[in-house]
Protein backbone atom coordinates (compact mmCIF):
# COMPACT_ATOMS: atom_id res chain seq x y z
CA UNK A 1 0.00 0.00 0.00
CA UNK A 2 2.75 2.39 0.83
CA UNK A 3 4.17 3.87 -2.57
CA UNK A 4 7.39 2.00 -2.70
CA UNK A 5 9.59 4.92 -4.75
CA UNK A 6 9.22 7.15 -2.30
CA UNK A 7 11.40 5.63 -0.05
CA UNK A 8 15.02 8.01 -0.45
CA UNK A 9 15.14 11.12 1.36
CA UNK A 10 16.52 12.77 -1.90
CA UNK A 11 12.55 12.78 -2.43
CA UNK A 12 12.13 14.18 1.03
CA UNK A 13 14.08 17.25 0.00
CA UNK A 14 12.99 17.68 -3.09
CA UNK A 15 9.33 17.94 -1.31
CA UNK A 16 9.78 20.04 1.19
CA UNK A 17 11.20 22.86 -1.20
CA UNK A 18 8.79 22.42 -4.32
CA UNK A 19 6.25 20.02 -4.20
CA UNK A 20 4.32 19.67 -1.50
CA UNK A 21 1.17 17.09 -0.57
CA UNK A 22 -1.50 20.26 -1.56
CA UNK A 23 -4.24 20.84 0.22
CA UNK A 24 -7.33 20.03 -1.31
CA UNK A 25 -9.76 23.02 -2.58
CA UNK A 26 -12.93 23.58 -0.31
CA UNK A 27 -16.00 21.78 -1.98
CA UNK A 28 -19.66 21.36 -0.79
CA UNK A 29 -18.92 17.41 -0.37
CA UNK A 30 -15.83 17.99 1.46
CA UNK A 31 -16.72 18.94 5.07
CA UNK A 32 -14.08 20.11 7.44
CA UNK A 33 -12.84 17.13 9.54
CA UNK A 34 -14.62 17.00 13.44
CA UNK A 35 -13.47 18.05 16.06
CA UNK A 36 -15.65 15.54 18.62
CA UNK A 37 -13.81 14.83 21.06
CA UNK A 38 -16.67 11.84 22.65
CA UNK A 39 -17.34 10.38 18.55
CA UNK A 40 -13.77 9.89 18.76
CA UNK A 41 -13.76 8.46 21.64
CA UNK A 42 -16.37 6.13 20.54
CA UNK A 43 -14.19 4.89 17.74
CA UNK A 44 -11.03 4.55 20.18
CA UNK A 45 -12.79 2.33 22.61
CA UNK A 46 -13.38 -0.57 19.92
CA UNK A 47 -10.41 -0.25 17.43
CA UNK A 48 -8.18 -3.19 18.39
CA UNK A 49 -4.59 -2.21 16.07
CA UNK A 50 -4.04 1.50 16.40
CA UNK A 51 -0.97 2.92 14.37
CA UNK A 52 0.43 6.08 16.01
CA UNK A 53 2.19 8.30 12.90
CA UNK A 54 4.49 11.27 14.90
CA UNK A 55 6.37 13.69 13.67
CA UNK A 56 8.92 16.96 14.76
CA UNK A 57 5.95 18.82 16.21
CA UNK A 58 5.42 16.11 19.33
CA UNK A 59 9.18 16.56 19.96
CA UNK A 60 9.01 20.61 19.67
CA UNK A 61 6.66 20.18 22.41
CA UNK A 62 9.93 19.16 24.85
CA UNK A 63 11.87 21.55 23.19
CA UNK A 64 13.54 19.79 20.75
CA UNK A 65 15.32 22.15 18.24
CA UNK A 66 13.61 21.32 14.81
CA UNK A 67 16.17 22.94 12.47
CA UNK A 68 14.06 23.73 9.86
CA UNK A 69 12.10 26.95 8.24
CA UNK A 70 13.67 30.78 9.55
CA UNK A 71 16.00 30.64 12.26
CA UNK A 72 16.70 26.56 11.70
CA UNK A 73 20.53 27.05 11.44
CA UNK A 74 23.35 25.50 13.51
CA UNK A 75 25.78 27.82 13.04
CA UNK A 76 25.66 29.02 9.12
CA UNK A 77 24.15 25.93 8.14
CA UNK A 78 20.68 24.33 7.71
CA UNK A 79 20.30 20.51 8.44
CA UNK A 80 19.95 20.11 5.01
CA UNK A 81 23.30 20.87 3.83
CA UNK A 82 24.95 18.43 6.97
CA UNK A 83 22.74 16.00 6.68
CA UNK A 84 24.03 14.12 3.57
CA UNK A 85 26.59 11.58 2.50
CA UNK A 86 28.97 13.73 0.94
CA UNK A 87 29.18 16.37 4.02
CA UNK A 88 30.21 13.68 6.19
CA UNK A 89 32.87 12.84 3.44
CA UNK A 90 33.89 15.95 2.96
CA UNK A 91 34.12 17.20 6.65
CA UNK A 92 33.06 14.26 9.38
CA UNK A 93 34.48 16.42 12.52
CA UNK A 94 32.05 19.17 10.90
CA UNK A 95 29.27 16.73 11.23
CA UNK A 96 29.67 15.17 14.41
CA UNK A 97 30.26 18.26 15.87
CA UNK A 98 26.24 19.12 14.44
CA UNK A 99 25.14 15.57 15.85
CA UNK A 100 27.11 15.65 19.10
CA UNK A 101 25.15 19.42 19.86
CA UNK A 102 21.80 17.30 19.11
CA UNK A 103 22.65 14.60 21.14
CA UNK A 104 24.16 17.05 24.40
CA UNK A 105 20.74 18.94 24.05
CA UNK A 106 18.13 15.55 24.12
CA UNK A 107 19.89 14.53 26.97
CA UNK A 108 18.61 17.76 28.70
CA UNK A 109 15.13 17.08 27.22
CA UNK A 110 12.34 15.23 28.55
CA UNK A 111 9.12 13.43 27.17
CA UNK A 112 6.25 15.70 27.17
CA UNK A 113 2.23 14.69 28.11
CA UNK A 114 1.60 13.75 24.63
CA UNK A 115 4.60 11.14 24.45
CA UNK A 116 3.44 9.55 27.84
CA UNK A 117 -0.07 9.48 26.49
CA UNK A 118 0.94 7.30 23.85
CA UNK A 119 3.09 5.31 26.04
CA UNK A 120 0.62 4.86 28.75
CA UNK A 121 -2.51 3.62 25.94
CA UNK A 122 0.34 0.95 24.68
CA UNK A 123 0.58 -0.63 28.06
CA UNK A 124 -2.81 -0.63 29.05
CA UNK A 125 -4.64 -1.55 25.82
CA UNK A 126 -1.49 -4.80 25.05
CA UNK A 127 -3.21 -5.92 28.81
CA UNK A 128 -6.37 -6.01 27.04
CA UNK A 129 -4.98 -7.72 23.61
CA UNK A 130 -5.26 -4.59 21.62
CA UNK A 131 -1.83 -3.12 19.90
CA UNK A 132 -0.52 0.80 19.36
CA UNK A 133 2.53 0.71 17.60
CA UNK A 134 3.99 4.09 16.99
CA UNK A 135 5.78 4.79 13.78
CA UNK A 136 7.74 8.11 13.52
CA UNK A 137 9.48 10.01 11.90
CA UNK A 138 11.56 11.66 14.95
CA UNK A 139 15.37 10.38 15.72
CA UNK A 140 15.52 11.88 19.28
CA UNK A 141 14.20 8.48 21.32
CA UNK A 142 11.59 10.20 23.53
CA UNK A 143 8.83 7.39 22.32
CA UNK A 144 11.37 5.38 24.29
CA UNK A 145 11.65 6.73 27.08
CA UNK A 146 8.12 7.24 28.05
CA UNK A 147 7.84 3.85 27.72
CA UNK A 148 6.25 3.17 24.68
CA UNK A 149 7.85 -0.33 23.32
CA UNK A 150 6.42 -0.77 19.67
CA UNK A 151 8.56 1.64 18.11
CA UNK A 152 9.53 2.04 14.45
CA UNK A 153 11.93 4.47 13.52
CA UNK A 154 12.11 5.51 9.75
CA UNK A 155 14.68 8.13 9.89
CA UNK A 156 17.07 6.11 12.86
CA UNK A 157 17.84 7.18 16.14
CA UNK A 158 20.58 10.48 17.24
CA UNK A 159 21.74 7.48 19.78
CA UNK A 160 22.61 4.55 17.37
CA UNK A 161 25.41 4.70 15.33
CA UNK A 162 26.97 2.51 12.14
CA UNK A 163 30.60 1.72 11.12
CA UNK A 164 31.74 2.83 8.12
CA UNK A 165 33.89 -0.05 7.35
CA UNK A 166 32.26 -2.84 8.50
CA UNK A 167 28.46 -1.71 8.94
CA UNK A 168 28.05 -2.53 12.21
CA UNK A 169 25.20 -0.31 13.91
CA UNK A 170 24.62 -0.29 17.82
CA UNK A 171 22.83 1.68 20.64
CA UNK A 172 25.10 4.24 21.82
CA UNK A 173 24.13 6.74 24.58
CA UNK A 174 27.65 7.65 25.16
CA UNK A 175 28.42 11.63 26.57
CA UNK A 176 30.22 12.50 25.15
CA UNK A 177 30.22 10.03 22.54
CA UNK A 178 34.21 10.48 22.63
CA UNK A 179 36.43 12.75 24.23
CA UNK A 180 37.83 14.79 21.41
CA UNK A 181 33.83 15.98 21.18
CA UNK A 182 33.54 17.39 24.89
CA UNK A 183 32.44 20.96 24.79
CA UNK A 184 32.68 20.80 21.47
CA UNK A 185 29.23 21.91 18.95
CA UNK A 186 28.25 25.07 19.83
CA UNK A 187 25.63 26.55 17.57
CA UNK A 188 26.64 29.85 17.59
CA UNK A 189 27.48 31.30 13.75
CA UNK A 190 30.46 32.78 14.88
CA UNK A 191 31.99 29.58 16.30
CA UNK A 192 34.83 27.83 14.66
CA UNK A 193 34.77 24.53 13.48
CA UNK A 194 37.04 22.15 15.63
CA UNK A 195 38.75 20.14 12.78
CA UNK A 196 39.39 17.37 14.79
CA UNK A 197 41.31 14.54 13.33
CA UNK A 198 39.02 11.42 11.95
CA UNK A 199 41.44 9.20 14.33
CA UNK A 200 39.68 11.00 17.24
CA UNK A 201 36.47 10.98 16.09
CA UNK A 202 34.09 8.47 17.19
CA UNK A 203 35.44 4.60 16.49
CA UNK A 204 34.26 1.26 16.16
CA UNK A 205 36.25 -0.81 18.94
CA UNK A 206 35.86 -4.49 18.32
CA UNK A 207 38.47 -6.63 19.46
CA UNK A 208 37.52 -9.88 18.34
CA UNK A 209 37.13 -9.04 14.09
CA UNK A 210 40.00 -5.88 14.70
CA UNK A 211 38.07 -3.72 12.91
CA UNK A 212 37.80 0.32 14.10
CA UNK A 213 36.20 2.12 11.67
CA UNK A 214 34.82 5.67 11.91
CA UNK A 215 31.20 5.44 12.90
CA UNK A 216 28.69 7.90 11.90
CA UNK A 217 24.82 8.63 13.19
CA UNK A 218 22.75 5.89 12.37
CA UNK A 219 20.12 8.24 11.00
CA UNK A 220 18.83 8.24 7.50
CA UNK A 221 20.26 11.21 5.52
CA UNK A 222 19.28 13.12 2.74
CA UNK A 223 19.76 11.27 -0.82
CA UNK A 224 19.81 7.82 1.45
CA UNK A 225 17.42 5.22 1.43
CA UNK A 226 15.08 4.42 4.26
CA UNK A 227 15.19 1.19 5.51
CA UNK A 228 13.16 -1.75 3.69
CA UNK A 229 13.01 -3.67 6.38
CA UNK A 230 11.47 -1.10 8.64
CA UNK A 231 9.07 0.02 5.47
CA UNK A 232 7.88 -3.13 5.14
CA UNK A 233 6.81 -3.61 9.10
CA UNK A 234 5.47 -0.10 8.84
CA UNK A 235 3.07 -1.28 5.50
CA UNK A 236 2.02 -3.98 7.79
CA UNK A 237 1.01 -1.66 10.35
CA UNK A 238 -0.63 1.00 8.45
CA UNK A 239 -2.63 -2.05 6.01
CA UNK A 240 -3.67 -3.78 9.45
CA UNK A 241 -4.73 -0.75 11.70
CA UNK A 242 -8.55 0.27 12.52
CA UNK A 243 -7.55 3.46 14.18
CA UNK A 244 -4.63 5.92 12.43
CA UNK A 245 -3.54 9.08 15.01
CA UNK A 246 -1.52 11.68 12.73
CA UNK A 247 0.27 13.44 15.96
CA UNK A 248 2.63 16.55 15.27
CA UNK A 249 3.54 15.87 12.11
CA UNK A 250 3.48 18.15 9.03
CA UNK A 251 2.48 15.93 6.49
CA UNK A 252 5.15 16.78 3.98
CA UNK A 253 8.14 14.69 4.22
CA UNK A 254 7.90 12.01 2.05
CA UNK A 255 7.33 8.88 2.42
CA UNK A 256 5.46 9.44 5.99
CA UNK A 257 3.39 12.19 4.32
CA UNK A 258 1.47 8.93 2.13
CA UNK A 259 1.25 7.12 4.93
CA UNK A 260 -1.92 8.22 6.64
CA UNK A 261 -3.99 9.52 3.70
CA UNK A 262 -3.75 5.98 2.19
CA UNK A 263 -4.89 4.46 5.27
CA UNK A 264 -7.76 6.79 5.18
CA UNK A 265 -8.53 6.21 1.78
CA UNK A 266 -9.31 2.51 2.50
CA UNK A 267 -11.82 3.86 5.11
CA UNK A 268 -10.25 3.81 8.30
CA UNK A 269 -10.87 6.66 10.45
CA UNK A 270 -7.43 8.63 10.83
CA UNK A 271 -7.44 11.89 13.40
CA UNK A 272 -4.91 14.85 13.41
CA UNK A 273 -3.52 16.03 16.44
CA UNK A 274 -1.75 19.33 15.18
CA UNK A 275 -1.10 22.99 15.98
CA UNK A 276 -2.58 23.80 12.61
CA UNK A 277 -3.60 22.23 9.45
CA UNK A 278 -1.75 20.25 6.98
CA UNK A 279 -1.81 19.11 3.55
CA UNK A 280 -3.87 16.80 4.44
CA UNK A 281 -5.87 17.28 6.85
CA UNK A 282 -9.41 17.69 4.78
CA UNK A 283 -8.43 13.31 3.79
CA UNK A 284 -9.34 12.89 7.45
CA UNK A 285 -11.94 12.15 9.90
CA UNK A 286 -11.27 14.00 13.20
CA UNK A 287 -9.39 16.95 13.43
CA UNK A 288 -7.94 18.53 16.57
CA UNK A 289 -6.17 21.30 17.00
CA UNK A 290 -3.89 22.43 20.01
CA UNK A 291 -0.75 21.37 21.48
CA UNK A 292 -0.68 17.39 21.24
CA UNK A 293 0.07 17.43 25.11
CA UNK A 294 -3.25 18.64 25.64
CA UNK A 295 -5.36 17.23 23.25
CA UNK A 296 -3.99 13.77 22.96
CA UNK A 297 -4.10 12.69 26.24
CA UNK A 298 -7.87 13.06 26.72
CA UNK A 299 -8.37 11.36 23.54
CA UNK A 300 -6.01 8.50 24.64
CA UNK A 301 -7.30 7.92 28.45
CA UNK A 302 -9.36 5.04 29.35
CA UNK A 303 -12.63 4.88 28.39
CA UNK A 304 -15.89 3.40 30.49
CA UNK A 305 -16.02 0.28 28.51
CA UNK A 306 -12.31 -0.97 28.82
CA UNK A 307 -12.52 -3.71 31.10
CA UNK A 308 -9.24 -3.34 32.70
Amino acid sequence: MIVRQLTCRAVITSHLLHAPLRKPRASTDMARPSSDLAAFREIFSKAKRVAVLTGAGVSAESGVPTFRGAGGYWRKWQAQELATPEAFSRNPSRVWEFYHYRREVMLTKNPNPAHLAIAECEERLAAQGRQVTVVTQNIDELHRRAGSKNILEIHGSLFKTRCMSCGHEAANHKSPICAALAGKGAPDPDTHDAQIPAQQLPRYDNTQTGCHGLLRPAVVWFGETLDSDILTRAEEVLDSCDLCLVVGTSSVVYPAAMFAPQVAARGVPVAEFNMEDTPATMRFKFHFHGLCGTTLPPALARHDTESN
